[in-house]
């Protein structure tokens, strides 16, 4: 591997406010100002920040939740990536122009301009009957970084990080939005992307009430052998750490699993006792 000097991501753990784009922008840009002040050249911000993960409120009130990349309500933060010179990735509820609505990541560059970067492809039951389930996965590029791309469910699928990783993936960003309850599945799931494929994970989760939900946080960045490098403990906050390529070739060093997948295992037979 070719050695890349380190990067600096932040991870944020905060409450949404639900069909309020205008609130949660205003929300997310602080996150951004604060992440920059501990020098994070990328920002992961949780799962459906920008219009809150509550789906009586996507249901019955689209057009307060929804937005497009030139929304002018994305103006600020915008702007706050581009003066942090951060890359910034939020989740959003999206209505492309004569297209479906999705659940997506916005990525926010450090030139400050704003693009769907990617929606998710495994969609949790309540939002089946929102959203359309995205067709491709993606990765983005950062100073000789390639970082996969998933949204919650997605973590919970191996494949979906192992397929980030086939395509050269360093590190799997999954914003995220569990409710109080799922805290165990939550923390065994990312933890096991990342010793699975050797490689770090970024977990952004929503935290507090919004619309008739609690959420549980659990942000956290997870080192390539699965290791809390640092995390959100509760409340609102920051999971900030540098990703090292270096520790990547050494877990892949002792978990070679590239090398020793077998290209296929076969039939199966059933074993009569």
């Amino acid at each position: 591997m070719t050695p890349l000097a380190a990067l600096r991501v932040a991870a944020v753990q905060a409450e949404s406010v639900a069909a309020s784009v205008e609130q949660n922008v205003a929300a997310a840009t602080r996150s951004v100002r604060e992440a920059a002040a501990q020098g994070a050249r990328v920002v992961v911000l949780p799962e459906l920040f920008l219009s809150g993960y509550d789906p009586e409120s996507l249901r019955d009130h689209p057009d307060s939740c929804d937005v497009t990349p030139d929304d002018e309500r994305l103006v600020g933060l915008a702007e706050a990536a581009s003066a942090a010179r951060a890359a910034v990735l939020v989740g959003a509820s999206v209505r492309s122009v004569g297209g479906p609505r999705t659940l997506s990541l916005l990525s926010f560059s450090p030139a400050g301009t704003v693009q769907v970067a990617y929606s998710k492809q495994h969609l949790w039951d309540a939002e089946r009957g929102i959203f359309t389930a995205g067709a491709n996965g993606a990765s983005m590029e950062i100073d000789g970084w390639n970082l996969g791309l998933g949204i919650c469910y997605d973590g919970c699928f191996p494949e979906h990080a192992r397929a980030a990783t086939d395509a050269g993936a360093l590190a799997y960003l999954c914003p995220s939005a569990y409710v109080v309850g799922s805290e165990h599945r939550r923390d065994l799931y990312y933890a096991a992307r990342a010793i699975d494929n050797g490689l770090y994970v970024v977990f952004a989760g929503l935290t507090g009430r919004c619309g008739g939900l609690q959420f549980c946080g659990g942000t956290a960045v997870y080192d390539p052998q699965g290791r809390v490098v640092d995390r959100v403990e509760s409340g609102a906050g920051l999971a900030v750490a540098d990703l090292h390529s270096s520790a990547i070739e050494e877990a892949r060093h002792i978990n070679p699993y590239e090398r020793d997948r077998p290209a296929t295992l076969g039939g199966r037979r059933i074993v009569t006792l």
